[in-house]
């Protein structure tokens, strides 16, 4: 997940504004323009300046008359006010994420609506837009990025309907408001969410010792949360089938009322936008700026992928039913011949135990964040020619967070920060995830700003006798987001615009995806595991069977895969769909799974409020381009080959948006994409 956000243009604000910029409270950190320490009173401050403040500079560009446009009266102000804004408005909407302080989350909260208006409004400015296309219109011969931001502004302005009537601009604006206020709702509904469930021990039967003593206990019973760190250890694990049954319908019953009817408002107002705009649906909308280019493409790509691991899912879904038969025969429970919704993970974590031999509990062991810390930022310093160093005492938002500064190795030219924030805390974001926090691109003096980012996840906090351990999976997650943080850091662009991630949205996740192409490499992972208590690294028969492993329910996970990417194209291609009826529907024909009675996973799937709506196709789309680009670079050339870093660094990275995503490819490859590293990596 990465975080999609930030304004619609950039850079420093001279005279008028230079007063304001040093009012806003600054940091000792050199180079970045980020300060962590607002009270609730200055975040709310500070937006309403920086709205002023953009404001004025837009009525200034806007008041150009349409014969005395020229590149320095229109689009240098406006690149000028996109990084200051872009950059400043991270102090006022990222604390919602991480601050530990309840009344600075709603400060932050309240801050990114207010903000989230004003975007709305500036991209409606018909008056703007009129002198953006005279400048257009004119016709100067332009540097390649320049040249590609200004047709970009152009043509976001009439996505935005700017070339409509009054009337429709006024019912766009309505519309999009309408939409901002109820997305953000949606996930700060289930941000807020606290559902506890409490369990004797019989009922966690299954689960690891360390795991039940990590756990709050309440007159002899065990306090479970919905978050993620409760959630799937109990899915995966627990042997009680009545537990599990319980735990997986309140987690897909998650603001199940008040979100359901959001998302079902949301599908209503995106398709009303759409037709205004004359697209025939959201999707098509959606995808017209996307690599895809529109729905049909997607469609034909899910579903023929769909028919191909359909052989492979059969297969992978008669065997949970065969482990599933023994279990209850042993239990002298009847077999109900199906696999339901809570069976579906705990299956999984079995077949892996059992077929391949892999316990991730046990794996775990060797896996102590510390240690998996200190050889991922090694692995991508010398992949990617750069040096971090830890800033010890930095300013920070929480105790537990950490800062780094980073170089170029070779010439020592200084690139940006990153933060790590790794650990789960009371109304902290819940998944893991990348803010792109101040872009790197260019000042109006031409100097570069540099790129500050931060990494924000939720594994397990350590404990006085235990170090903090990580699952697997969780080491995977760490790679492909740390791979999105090293995509805004090592992004070298002019404009904010085309800044480190702003590619795009179905090409972002290929550069992280790739990288987590390392964690099941036998090399990399003698390096990452470290026993926590005897100091070994994994066995070589244990790596092999835990690559070995990869393929696992391979056909199944992509195929629930598919089910979101699909119902995510669906509803985005009608506008009136009971969302609860269609995702059943779904989960049956696609995944042969069905959805638990009474649940509403969509009500609880945040990307179809964040930013991702019709767009959940891109994680596999992508994955098609990560795995053509490690297999036919990193894993012939080698993994740790720095040329080969150092191409992935320039062609992929570097460019930033100011590329595009198949251009990007062909650079890097030396021909065209191709699927059969992708579908060899499903197990066909």
């Amino acid at each position: 997940g990465i975080n999609a956000e930030y304004g619609i243009t950039r850079k420093s604000l001279q005279s008028s504004c230079n007063q304001f910029l040093m009012s806003v409270p600054t940091t000792s950190l050199p180079h970045s323009r980020l300060n962590w320490k607002l009270s609730a009173k200055e975040i709310e401050n500070l937006a309403d300046v920086l709205i002023a403040k953009s404001k004025a500079l837009i009525d200034q560009v806007a008041s150009v008359p349409l014969d005395k446009v020229s590149y320095e009266n229109v689009m240098k102000p406006l690149a000028q006010d996109a990084v200051d804004y872009g950059t400043l408005r991270s102090m006022c909407d990222f604390p919602q994420h991480v601050s530990s302080d309840k009344e600075i989350r709603e400060a932050s909260t309240e801050a990114d609506k207010k903000l989230s208006n004003f975007d709305v409004e500036k991209s409606m400015r018909v008056d703007l837009y009129r002198v953006v296309q005279a400048y257009h219109d004119k016709g100067e011969k332009l540097e390649p990025e320049a040249d590609r931001l200004l047709k970009k502004v152009v043509r976001d302005f009439k996505r935005n309907g700017l070339h409509l009537s009054e009337e429709k601009r006024n019912e766009i604006k309505q519309l999009k408001e309408r939409m901002s206020q109820i997305e953000i709702q949606f996930n700060q509904n289930l941000n807020e969410e606290k559902t506890e469930l409490l369990f004797t021990k019989e009922e966690l039967s299954g689960l690891a010792e360390d795991f039940l003593s990590g756990l709050e206990q309440t007159e002899g019973k065990y306090k479970l949360t919905l978050k993620y760190p409760h959630y799937f250890p109990l899915m995966k694990k627990c042997s009680v089938p009545e537990t599990r049954k319980k735990m997986e319908i309140a987690f897909n019953s998650r603001c199940i009322t008040e979100n359901t009817k959001i998302l079902e408002e949301l599908v209503e107002l995106r398709q009303k936008h759409a037709d205004i705009l004359g697209y025939p649906t959201h999707a098509a909308y959606i995808t017209e700026v996307r690599m895809a280019k529109n729905p049909e493409n997607i469609k034909k790509f899910l579903s023929e992928l769909s028919d191909k691991l359909q052989p492979l899912a059969k297969r992978e879904l008669d065997v949970f039913l065969r482990l599933k038969k023994e279990e209850d025969e042993k239990a002298g429970r009847t077999f109900d011949g199906a696999i339901n919704a809570w069976d579906f993970r705990y299956y999984s974590s079995m077949v892996e135990e059992k077929e391949y031999g892999v316990d991730h509990n046990q794996l775990k062991d060797y896996f102590p964040m510390e240690h998996v810390t200190i050889n991922l930022l090694e692995m991508y310093q010398t992949l990617l020619g750069l040096k971090f160093e830890k800033i010890p005492d930095a300013e920070v938002w929480h105790p537990d967070v950490e800062l780094f500064k980073v170089t170029d190795s070779q010439s020592g030219q200084f690139m940006g920060y990153f933060y790590l924030d790794l650990f789960p805390r009371e109304g902290k974001y819940g998944h893991a995830a990348c803010f792109g926090l101040q872009p790197g691109c260019q000042n109006t003096d031409g100097a570069q700003q540099a790129c500050v980012a931060a990494m924000v996840a939720n594994f397990t906090k350590p404990l006085p006798d235990k170090p903090s351990l990580l699952l697997h999976d969780e080491v995977e997650t760490y790679f492909h987001e740390f791979g999105h943080v090293m995509h805004q850091i090592c992004g070298r662009t002019k404009f904010a615009e085309f800044s480190g991630t702003r590619v795009e949205r179905d090409f972002v996740e290929a550069p992280s995806q790739m990288l987590e192409n390392w964690v099941w490499d036998r090399k990399s992972l003698i390096k990452l595991s470290n026993h926590y208590v005897n100091h070994v690294p994994l066995s070589d028969d244990i790596i092999e069977k835990l690559i070995k492993s990869r393929l696992a329910n391979a056909g199944l996970f992509n195929k629930r895969q598919i089910l979101l990417a699909t119902f995510d194209q669906l509803i985005h291609s009608t506008n009136k769909v009971d969302t609860a009826g269609l995702y059943a529907q779904l989960a049956k024909e696609i995944l042969g799974v069905p959805a638990s009675p009474g649940t509403n996973m969509p009500a609880n799937f945040g990307h179809l409020a964040g930013g991702y709506d019709a767009q959940y196709y891109g994680y596999l789309w992508s994955e098609v381009f990560c795995m053509d680009m490690f297999v036919s670079r990193f894993e012939k050339e080698g993994i740790f080959n720095p040329k080969v870093g150092a191409d992935y660094r320039s062609f992929i990275l570097a460019p930033g948006g100011t590329v595009d995503g198949s251009d990007m490819l062909r650079n890097f490859l030396g021909r065209d994409p191709q699927q059969e590293a992708f579908l060899k990596s499903k197990g066909l």
